[in-house]
């Protein structure tokens, strides 16, 4: 055990809860964690702000975009670098957070990434997780 890593409140593996911010009293789906362990791309998934990508990327050990920055307010990455790299096939899923997935005020590079993966690829559901596979445009 590291320092601050003992007792009853220690969490360790798939599916267990991140610490910090919205996301750590919810558990990753274990589903999810295998999904985004075996994606096969530069970035297993993405979605919007750090704190979510943290929790997805350290339940499964996969690289997760976390777009906005911290709280998804920041315009990186823009909606046409977003765009490139899904047509390069380097990203697998998004996972779209709690409200939708959008950025704070529902403005910026997170609501128009958002809004461009809804209009354009499917969801599916893995476990407990619907989200969006990148792979999988509509029509």
């Amino acid at each position: 055990d590291g320092p601050g890593r003992s007792g009853p409140d220690r969490r360790e593996g798939p599916g267990a809860a991140a610490p910090g911010g919205p996301d750590d009293a919810a558990t990753v789906d274990p589903e999810l964690v295998a999904a985004l362990r075996r994606a096969g791309t530069t970035w297993a998934a993405a979605t919007v702000g750090a704190q979510r990508s943290a929790s997805l990327a350290l339940a499964s050990g996969a690289s997760v975009m976390g777009i906005g920055g911290f709280t998804g307010a920041d315009p990186a990455p823009t909606l046409e670098q977003f765009q490139a790299w899904v047509a390069a096939g380097e990203i697998r899923y998004f996972v779209p957070g709690p409200e939708g997935g959008r950025g704070p005020g529902g403005s910026g590079s997170a609501t128009a990434i958002t809004t461009w993966v809804e209009q354009g690829f499917t969801t599916v559901r893995i476990g407990g997780a619907t989200v969006y596979d990148l792979n999988l445009p509509n029509g």
